[in-house]
């Protein structure tokens, strides 16, 4: 069974097929009160560092060596527990990855998405 792993704006409604909601930026989002957003579980842990995050500016033409660059920081134990946390979680129920990131298809969220479908490789 394929696991069901969605992606979507926290800014964007809920849906009644979101499953698990779960924030994966390691800031909150600009605008938005934490009693306003839906969500089960916020995993900071999980999102890029600081520095990732400025190098790449949100700029698709360095999405794929962004994507080396985050696997890699996600190999370290925090965020390697956090993204076992998510592949639980996406085993026996929809999963859906919130970001604010306007891009979302490159965005560390798609990274994440790929991975939480993937069972463990530990």
């Amino acid at each position: 069974m394929e696991r069901q792993v969605r992606l979507r704006r926290v800014y964007d409604d809920p849906s009644s097929d979101d499953g698990v909601r779960v924030l994966v930026d390691r800031v909150w989002p600009r605008g938005l009160t934490k009693a306003a957003v839906l969500l089960d579980e916020w995993v900071k842990d999980i999102g890029p560092s600081t520095p990732l995050r400025r190098w790449y500016g949100h700029r698709p033409e360095r999405f794929t060596e962004f994507r080396d660059r985050y696997l890699a920081e996600l190999r370290h134990a925090r965020p390697a527990a956090a993204v076992d946390r998510l592949r639980e979680l996406a085993r026996t129920r929809t999963v859906t990855l919130l970001t604010a990131t306007r891009d979302v298809e490159h965005s560390h969220a798609a990274v994440l998405s790929d991975l939480a479908r993937r069972p463990s490789s530990r």
